[in-house]
């Protein structure tokens, strides 16, 4: 068994695929997905204080008018807006707003999520995000300073 300890030592370590939650500099929480980065923050300063960007992994998201998210599993919820704004050359998505209840009950109890603007799409799995997404809910709601 040790000599089977420096071979793990020597492999190297690729990126955690799991969900994530911090709650500094503002609540945020976070997923570096085989399709895309997941990362959803609240930050009670901004007029919109929910935010939640996808970012692809090597392609980029075309222009279109509707940005839907379906999230599979328990609620078989589906959610759309025409407010997203794509940066970073292309590869990131954003949607902003006052709320996302929604979003948050499709991340705690959904299997994945497939995020859809003209005939892009990735996928999301969901395995691990209700703990993250709890801690991320209350952060949210606590009282600032």
């Amino acid at each position: 068994m040790l000599r089977i300890l420096p071979v793990f030592l020597a492999l190297p370590v690729s990126p955690a695929l799991g969900w994530e939650f911090s709650p500094h500099p503002v609540c945020t929480l976070s997923h570096e997905g085989a399709e895309a980065a997941v990362e959803l923050t609240y930050d009670p300063r901004e007029a919109e204080p929910y935010a939640i960007t996808l970012t692809r992994q090597g392609a980029l998201w075309p222009p279109g008018p509707v940005f839907m998210m379906t999230f599979e599993g328990a609620l078989g919820l589906t959610i759309g807006t025409d407010r997203h704004e794509i940066s970073g050359g292309g590869a990131s998505l954003t949607v902003t707003d006052r709320g996302f209840g929604n979003v948050l009950d499709g991340l705690e109890a959904g299997d994945r999520a497939v995020a859809r603007l003209d005939d892009a799409s990735v996928t999301v799995l969901l395995d691990g995000a209700a703990g993250p997404v709890a801690a991320f809910r209350a952060c949210a709601i606590a009282p600032t300073s």
